[in-house]
């Protein structure tokens, strides 16, 4: 018989499930302030790597050529204007996943000669580069974004966008992914702020 007044012991199982029970309840209210904005750190800006030769740089040959491929046609074709070398680093079928822009290189061409006019290219990347990396066929340069918030027009933030390339055989960019969606008067996310 107990004695009368002393709780009887919680069984083990009990104890753990309170303790898990109090660890999740401490991890939604964490998820829920991130989420709402109410925590005090809820967003780290990204930080451009001022570095883009050694982003370059890999052991594996073939991850090198890729990213050396992407880098060269990003400042000189994309970013120069120079729309007469784009049979040099891309497919003639170059897959375009960006619902603001046709497929196949021709429509690139067309699309991007029409805004862009030949410029003198620079060793790097105008954009601010975040980070290079590439994995077997793929290469991603991921890249600062400025952003206006369209609910307070005075407030800017800094996100990271990325632009994914599949590299196909002949060593040329056959498709491209990236994050757009439908561009509102024709214009990017950020155009204001993207280097010109």
């Amino acid at each position: 018989m107990r004695a009368a007044g002393r709780a009887r012991p919680r069984p083990l199982q009990a104890r753990k499930s309170s303790g898990v029970l109090k660890r999740c309840t401490a991890s939604l209210v964490v998820l829920t302030s991130v989420v709402t904005g109410t925590g005090a750190h809820c967003h780290v800006p990204p930080v451009a790597n001022q570095d883009q030769q050694a982003m370059l740089r890999s052991s594996d040959a073939r991850l090198a050529r890729n990213k050396r491929t992407v880098f060269d046609w990003w400042r000189i074709v994309f970013e120069g204007g120079h729309m007469e070398q784009a049979a040099q680093f891309m497919a003639e079928s170059y897959v375009q996943h960006n619902p603001n822009i046709a497929s196949g290189r021709s429509a690139f061409v067309e699309f991007f000669g029409k805004v862009r006019p030949p410029r003198p290219v620079g060793s790097r990347i105008n954009a601010p580069v975040v980070a290079i990396t590439a994995e077997g066929n793929i290469v991603t340069i991921s890249t600062l974004r400025r952003l206006r918030d369209p609910a307070d027009p005075e407030h800017l933030y800094d996100i990271t966008w990325f632009d994914m390339f599949r590299i196909d055989s002949q060593g040329r960019i056959a498709e491209h992914w990236d994050p757009s969606a439908l561009w509102i008067e024709g214009k990017p996310p950020g155009a204001e702020f993207l280097p010109r």
